[in-house]
């Protein structure tokens, strides 16, 4: 670690441990990175999280954690953390973006900013991935966000070929493309209304999908990495949780456009990491609970985005 950083206290609050994949993860990388650098590490699960009077506490146990598969990590005895006595929380459990996770981003307001929480968590609430990024119509392929089906229909019948999407789904989970011919957009909407009071978001299918949808890294607002993600066959999903193949890739004219456009508000809201999707010209999402793709983008390009974040963390600790 440099000497010009203290170690700081860093309690991760994400999904448990034995979920982790050691080759895939970002959390897991950031973990490294952080241990590398001589900081101290805590895990706790956001169900062991409670507020008590004022204090925000978490049954937590300190970790280690090294690239070996099948003992990648170490627990030390369970304790109880007061969270306001952490340097740095890492909010990163995956979502679903559901009650429980906004309840999350309140209790964590209660220690931020004297305990640095990335990514803010007010932001973080304020910003899922499929709505922040409809502040950004212009960067958008046309898009409605609702449940009226009606206008549902009539942006079908506008747009001839669709993607339906969950408003607050994650990893291409419940993502259907729906083609002009197809008949079971009627019975589609009838099992996602049965299932959830919420609104769906529809989007134009973009055929540049088949050469991939690219995700970008930005780190306190700047572009700082990129992956290629490309649908298996017979998938118009590019996710890597649903099979999607990571390539390398650089950035293009457009793509730095898109980044200019949005970088200031990411950076102005506290959002220090955060992962794009673009697809062709068109910006798709901007992910803020748990981006990934820090450590396909090393193996591609050498970059260790990783270590970037803690060393911005470190200045903003200092």
């Amino acid at each position: 670690m440099p000497a010009s950083h203290k170690s700081l206290k860093v309690a991760v609050q994400m999904d448990p441990m034995t979920t982790v994949d050691i080759n895939a993860d970002s959390t897991f990388a950031l973990m490294l990175a952080a241990q590398a650098r001589g900081h101290q590490l805590w895990h706790y699960e956001v169900p062991a999280m409670w507020l008590d009077g004022a204090a925000l506490k978490a049954r937590a146990n300190k970790v280690s954690v090294q690239r070996v598969a099948g003992d990648f990590y170490q627990f030390g005895p369970a304790e109880t953390l007061n969270l306001a006595d952490m340097d740095v929380v890492l909010m990163r459990q995956d979502p679903p973006f559901d009650m429980g996770y906004i309840t999350a981003t309140h209790l964590l307001e209660h220690i931020h900013p004297k305990t640095l929480v990335v990514n803010n968590p007010a932001a973080v609430r304020n910003a899922p991935e499929k709505l922040l990024v409809a502040h950004f119509p212009e960067l958008m392929p046309p898009t409605m966000i609702g449940r009226d089906r009606d206008a549902i229909r009539a942006f079908r019948a506008r747009h001839k070929d669709i993607i339906v999407k969950p408003l607050f789904g994650n990893g291409g989970i419940g993502v259907f493309r729906i083609k002009p011919e197809d008949e079971n957009l009627g019975s589609l909407l009838d099992m996602f209304f049965a299932a959830s009071r919420e609104p769906l978001m529809i989007q134009r299918y973009e055929p540049a999908v088949r050469a991939g949808d690219k995700r970008i890294i930005l780190i306190d607002g700047e572009p700082l990495g990129a992956l290629n993600r490309v649908p298996a066959e017979g998938d118009s999903r590019s996710n890597m949780h649903a099979g999607g193949r990571p390539e390398p890739t650089k950035l293009t004219a457009r793509e730095r456009e898109i980044c200019a456009a949005i970088g200031p508000t990411l950076k102005a809201q506290g959002l220090l990491f955060t992962g794009i999707d673009v697809i062709g010209d068109y910006l798709t999402e901007i992910n803020v609970t748990s981006p990934t793709g820090l450590q396909q983008i090393e193996r591609f390009d050498g970059v260790n985005l990783a270590t970037v974040i803690w060393e911005k963390i470190e200045a903003m600790r200092s």
